[in-house]
């Protein structure tokens, strides 16, 4: 292998451009041309594909987004899309790739290997921390930290205006940034996808509250089984029905997905980045770099799609006991 390519794909994460940096510098280190394709799967149709080199990443592990761009193709989606893809890659003399994104990207790069067997190694780039294969995805860390500064400053409001607030962090399917800033930021309850949430439990878990708290933050992850936070907040505000009581809806949104990457995704990404170059020089073809038990391990991109990654457990009885 003489030629490889590097791109993001969907949403971006905070780390991105570390582990691009990572990519670049580990291929030339080990002999290879290393090209960047801009705007993910709908830039490898247009050709936006230009060689990097050293100085192409300079100055860039510090930043948020993503220097390659991102965005969503349809016509990535279709075989003929794909096939337009495919004759600029060999156009260029391309012969493996390195895809930063979640379950989406990875889903493209299975149907796009499947049919033209370009070996693809992916780095789990997203900030749900939802895939299978690596304890931790890069921008987690940063997300999470984001939103507890958030959570931190709004508990000073709530306090001293004895309020509850529903803050409504990124999580449409999964409940791990809802989770770790929760427990980070005190909150007395959080809501997650992948468990039932009972309102009839929190009610009456926020009237013996007022016993001895006079305000309450309650994080609710986006995709939560009885909808948004605004949705939760009047759901259990009609059924609290104390006038004296005022309640108060944070969504968080894009903030979390900016700024720049903590310490811990910047080592992530680079770990992943050099693990994702040196998988396709072992001949590993339709898989992603994960790091998991402080180990790189190698995971077919049927599994990161297609397992479950659960929370853990203990964190969501850790909430319950910390809130009294």
């Amino acid at each position: 292998m003489k030629k490889i390519a590097v791109f993001t794909s969907g949403g971006d994460s905070p780390g991105m451009n570390a582990c691009i940096r990572a990519v670049v510098r580990t291929a030339i280190y080990k002999g290879l041309e290393v090209y960047g394709i801009s705007r993910g799967y709908e830039g490898m149709i247009d050709g936006d594909i230009k060689r990097m080199h050293s100085h192409s990443v300079s100055n860039i592990v510090q930043r948020g987004g993503t220097i390659l761009k991102s965005a969503r193709s349809m016509e990535f989606r279709t075989p003929e899309g794909r096939k337009k893809a495919y004759d600029n890659l060999t156009k260029l003399g391309i012969e493996g790739i390195v895809a930063i994104g979640g379950d989406g990207t990875f889903t493209g790069a299975k149907v796009f290997f499947e049919e033209f067997g370009i070996p693809t190694i992916g780095c789990p780039g997203t900030i749900d921390n939802d895939l299978y294969g690596t304890d931790y995805t890069i921008g987690f860390d940063t997300a999470v930290n984001t939103a507890l500064e958030a959570i931190d400053k709004i508990r000073d409001t709530a306090a001293a205006h004895d309020r509850i607030f529903f803050i409504e962090v990124m999580g449409r399917d999964a409940g791990f940034i809802a989770v770790e800033s929760g427990i980070g930021g005190g909150a007395e309850f959080v809501m997650v996808p992948e468990t039932k949430t009972d309102l009839n439990n929190v009610v009456k878990s926020l009237k013996n509250l007022r016993k001895t708290k006079t305000s309450s933050i309650i994080v609710v992850a986006e995709g939560d089984d009885e909808g948004n936070a605004e949705t939760i907040m009047k759901k259990v505000k009609e059924k609290i029905k104390d006038s004296h009581k005022e309640f108060k809806v944070t969504t968080l949104g894009h903030i979390q997905r900016g700024g720049n990457p903590t310490a811990r995704d910047r080592v992530l990404a680079s770990r992943c980045g050099m693990a994702a170059v040196e998988g396709l020089l072992l001949g590993h073809q339709y898989h992603m770099a994960g790091v998991m038990n402080q180990e790189v391990v190698y995971t077919p991109f049927a599994d990161c799609i297609g397992k479950t990654k659960p929370l853990i457990k203990d964190h969501l009885k850790l909430i319950e006991i910390l809130s009294i």
